[in-house]
């Protein structure tokens, strides 16, 4: 009855009930029994190429989901994807099987979601690929990882490989980040090449990568493969005109040998890498029970390391630089220490490595500040209110524009901001940061002074200090050790120093031990300061404190501090004097 009332209708309702179903803005069509298309309105045929705007796509597969929609005889609802060439035109549909005017028809209602198709599929890329090489991520990893292991059986074994990059971080310094990232591209298409269907490479982090080695037969195949894989990042990476070379370090272990879970696998070959990094880089080895041992002793210190930061439980030493003609203070360098639970100094060679690791040489930075603004008076009344005061930077904080910016705040808020000198070593100039260009000009404002330290020993080269705005060279003590038996260190040194003086930059010998080194010095070279155990150690704030002020008429003079001729060792570790 309800079929045969729309028999009765005029022509003119007809047609207007055609040109409504021809514009709605969804794709309507019905089809017979036999999938062939009765009624097709605009945006169907517009989904479909049927309008002649582009090629049809195959539409069988349509003809085929209908015919099944109208066997199993209730509504169904379709995603359906229509290729073009490498086009996927993605639409959401919904075929109705009714009965009209004593015939099986199939009415579909479409709409385009490829837009919201293209962005589900990059979440979904972005939540479980790498963006930058389209490998797997961490979560992929871990999932086939915990697979296998669910499905093992007694005699099942895989490999897990924890692969990281060598100084990767100056490599992105020296070169820029846009090589850094081409970098890892290549890097990830020589480490995945030669891999099994059944194997897996994914990028975890940075500069990180976990190797999924599924089956292995024995420990030895899989260091033959690795050992190949490495051997095959020794040819050297042709980048944006530039030469690089690189290597990683790997750390294996196995299952299930060295663990029954994916953490603890992880954990594992983790550990194995960092023995790797503190052995020698760029080699492989695997996991054993005195690396865990290892770790956590490491993970001893680090926590001590926190609470040492947390406590305030660092102090500062100041060494002089003397001027060697006349004997005169003229500045003096903060050098950090760590006070351990029984009260021992211990020197930085055991805490600021781990510091930089952690991102705590931050803290520690603003913790000698906060020292010396604390110690003002004394400082004043012992080396003379004249002296400059040295801090130093390491490379990796001088690159970074946040932390450079916060640091020159807290030194003009000491009111005195004049009184200091930053020193940096001098791969901070030549690293392809913002240094020179952004990070510079922010403390010559403020009278801060920048010297440049240990020269000579990082990328140093003649041409290399003519770009670099500092005011300040200090020599490493290598070049000055026996320097009056050294003929070859002589013509150096006179070349730096001549360098120097012609760009208007004070030199300063550094590590001087001995009399006969001063007396070259003073006799071969207009190099006016030094600093050094010949002059005198360390000095902590206690020792200041019981000392006698220094008379105005003496204040400035070597003579008049607390000195002691210590000719022990003396030496280098991340910007902080030992």
């Amino acid at each position: 009855m309800n079929d045969n009332r729309y028999f009765g209708a005029s022509e003119a309702e007809l047609g207007f009930l055609k040109e409504i179903v021809r514009m709605l803005p969804a794709g309507v069509t019905v089809q017979d029994a036999d999938g062939e298309l009765l009624l097709v309105n605009d945006a169907a045929a517009a989904q479909l190429g049927m309008d002649g705007s582009r090629p049809s796509p195959d539409l069988v597969p349509r003809r085929e989901a209908c015919c099944q929609a109208l066997s199993a005889g209730r509504a169904v609802v379709t995603e359906e994807a229509l290729h073009e060439g490498a086009t996927r035109q993605v639409l959401l549909t919904t075929h109705r099987p009714v009965r009209l005017a004593g015939r099986e028809l199939l009415i579909s209602a479409s709409s385009d979601i490829t837009e919201q198709k293209n962005f589900e599929d990059q979440l979904f890329r972005s939540a479980y690929f790498d963006e930058l090489t389209g490998l797997p991520s961490r979560r992929v990893i871990e999932h086939r990882a915990n697979s296998l292991l669910a499905g093992s059986r007694g005699g099942d074994r895989f490999a897990l490989a924890f692969l990281d990059v060598d100084n990767f971080k100056h490599i992105n310094d020296y070169y820029g980040h846009a090589v850094g990232d081409a970098l890892l591209v290549e890097l990830s298409k020589r480490l995945g090449r030669d891999l099994r269907e059944t194997d897996m490479l994914s990028r975890i982090s940075g500069d990180e990568f976990l190797l999924l080695l599924s089956p292995i037969q024995s420990q030895e195949e899989v260091a033959e493969f690795v050992q190949s894989t490495l051997e095959r990042l020794t040819a050297p990476f042709f980048i944006d005109g530039s030469e690089l070379f690189a290597s990683t370090s790997v750390g294996i272990s196995l299952y299930p040998e060295h663990g029954s879970s994916f953490e603890t696998l992880r954990q594992n070959a983790d550990i194995a890498m960092y023995r790797i990094k503190n052995d020698g880089k760029g080699m492989a080895a695997f996991f054993d029970a005195s690396m865990e041992r290892e770790a956590q002793a490491r993970m001893k210190i680090e926590q001590s390391l926190r609470l040492a930061i947390l406590e305030k439980r660092f102090c500062c030493a100041f060494q002089s630089k003397v001027d060697i003609r006349t004997q005169a203070v003229k500045g003096i360098e903060a050098l950090v220490r760590l006070r351990d639970d029984e009260g021992v100094i211990q020197a930085p060679g055991s805490f600021i490595n781990l510091a930089g690791e952690l991102g705590l040489i931050d803290e520690l930075t603003h913790l000698v500040l906060a020292e010396i603004v604390k110690s003002i008076d004394l400082i004043n009344e012992t080396f003379g209110a004249e002296a400059t005061i040295s801090i130093n930077v390491a490379a990796k904080q001088a690159g970074k524009p946040e932390f450079m910016r916060n640091f020159a705040r807290a030194l003009e808020e000491t009111g005195f901001p004049q009184r200091f000198m930053i020193e940096v070593t001098e791969d901070a100039f030549v690293a392809k940061s913002h240094f020179q260009s952004e990070i510079l000009p922010m403390f010559r404002k403020l009278g801060v002074g920048i010297s440049i330290d240990d020269f000579g020993t990082g990328y140093s080269s003649l041409s290399a200090l003519a770009d670099i705005t500092a005011d300040e060279i200090k020599i490493d003590r290598s070049f000055i050790t026996d320097i009056h038996k050294r003929p070859r260190s002589q013509g150096i040194l006179r070349a730096i120093e001549s360098l120097s003086e012609a760009l208007g930059m004070t030199v300063i010998a550094e590590g001087l031990e001995s009399y006969e080194e001063l007396a070259y010095l003073q006799a071969a070279t207009k190099i006016r300061y030094a600093q050094g155990y010949y002059f005198s150690r360390p000095i902590f704030l206690e020792e200041l404190k019981l000392a006698t002020p220094a008379s105005s008429e003496s204040r400035g003079s070597v003579a008049s501090r607390p000195m002691q001729q210590n000719r022990q060792g003396y030496s280098r570790a991340s910007g902080y004097r030992r």
